[in-house]
């Protein structure tokens, strides 16, 4: 275990730990529901702790195989069950690694710092992928010194966990060093396989890349012409764009996955599955920068040239549904546990800075959802002021607390015009 933490009950009297966002690891956050805390909060809890451990219990509930118990008859909450946040964090909360301003304040106003004397729950939907939703926590804590939990983030790459008992050998494709098999073999992924360990068995696969001595080391040997890789999952960028091209290209031209052959038909290959399809992405440069959905362009623009087929590859993350039905989900589960109402909040705020895949998803999936998602679009990311979204958002504004100051004040008018009409003050017209 390491560094010091608290053990403290949840809603329902569950338990969750809390860990420092110093000392805490991957390895530790992953034994048990955990809410990681920066040191000034350890001793004593902060106004976001109650969201952050109420979320963590919904989600390790939502991920258990177990039959549900005795249903739970929640304590008083001063968290609206009304409405909740769901946030993008490049671009959003976070820019080039570092805080944007706004993102701090914000969080304050939702965990209570505002004239409606409410705090408000959010989640963290992210189309970042290479780390663990626990390595996504500890890093937020420490960039927001704010109490998160790893059950609040939702990954590219989180919907894949449910791939895990489909395939047996995978390949996994992107992040820095050996972080993504690390992701893959977290979710239950049997036998995962990287793009170092084919180089290592072979270092003329890929002409133009040698592995550092670090690189070799790492990666496991194998000898892959006995074994079938039976699909392809890139779960975060790529950081070498030709080498991983090429050995994705092998095994989708090849006989079952089997590397070294070829197949005559060209549709023998495993199939390739990418976390994420944003073209571009808001890092630390003025520019926006090429993304996943750029390899995936490029990549079916490759094999179509080699083969003269069309490649068709499946897409997660956001604009995709899965992501905005598990989110659904969560905040569901969240609100049966905290409020003893199961069903999600009425009105999910999703703040974005992508068009192409927060707004738009967003929008797609109010379409069909049960309750309503209310997209609203920063300028502190992809999108910038003066142009036009292709995709539009019910609100644009300038930041993410613009956002939850827009949200808030929304629904403070719809609850004063439905107590006004309750009381007869107005009517319906």
């Amino acid at each position: 275990m390491s560094g010091p933490f608290l053990v403290a009950p949840s809603e329902g009297g569950r338990f969750v730990r809390r860990l420092s966002s110093v000392t805490a690891t991957r390895e530790s956050i992953s034994l048990g529901p955990t809410v990681v805390a920066p040191p000034k909060h350890l001793m004593a809890p902060s106004a976001a702790s109650e969201v952050a451990a109420a979320m963590e219990v919904a989600r390790h509930e939502i991920e258990s195989a177990a039959t549900p118990g005795t249903p739970i008859t929640p304590d008083e909450s001063a968290v609206s069950s009304d409405y909740a946040y769901a946030f993008d964090i490049d671009g959003v909360l976070i820019r080039g690694g570092r805080p944007i301003p706004e993102a701090v304040e914000a969080m304050k106003m939702l965990n209570g710092d505002n004239e409606y004397g409410i705090k408000v729950p959010y989640i963290f939907v992210t189309n970042g992928g290479g780390k663990t939703e626990a390595e996504r926590c500890l890093q937020l804590s420490q960039q927001l010194e704010i109490e998160v939990s790893p059950g609040q983030f939702i990954c590219g790459h989180t919907p894949m966990r449910e791939m895990a008992d489909l395939y047996k050998t995978v390949l996994v494709v992107g992040g820095e060093g050996e972080k993504c098999r690390h992701v893959a073999e977290g979710y239950g992924f049997k036998d995962v396989v990287t793009p170092g360990d084919i180089i290592k068995d072979n270092q003329d696969t890929t002409p133009f890349r040698k592995l550092t001595d670090s690189e070799y080391a790492a990666s496991r040997a194998r000898v892959f012409s006995d074994i079938e890789i039976e699909a392809i999952f890139v779960f975060a960028d790529s950081r070498d764009w030709a080498s991983d091209t090429q050995i994705i290209l092998d095994l989708l031209m090849s006989k079952n996955g089997r590397l070294g052959t070829r197949s005559e038909t060209f549709d023998e290959g495993p199939p390739v599955f990418f976390s994420h399809n944003d073209v571009v992405w808001s890092a630390s440069h003025d520019l926006t920068r090429i993304g996943m959905g750029a390899l995936r362009v490029s990549l079916e623009s490759m094999y179509q040239a080699i083969t003269g087929k069309e490649l068709k590859t499946t897409a997660f993350g956001k604009p995709q549904m899965g992501t905005f039905q598990f989110a659904t989900r969560l905040l569901q589960q969240w609100r049966k546990d905290t409020h003893g109402i199961d069903a999600p909040p009425s009105t999910v705020y999703f703040v974005g800075d992508t068009p192409e895949s927060d707004i738009r998803g967003t929008n797609e999936y109010n379409k069909t959802a049960d309750n309503q998602w209310y997209s609203i679009l920063v300028e502190t990311g992809v999108f910038q002021e003066g142009t036009t979204p292709r995709f539009q958002p019910k609100a644009t504004v300038n930041t993410v607390l613009d956002a939850v100051k827009h949200g808030m004040e929304r629904e403070y008018r719809k609850a004063l015009k439905a107590s006004m009409q309750a009381t007869g003050v107005i009517t319906d017209e």
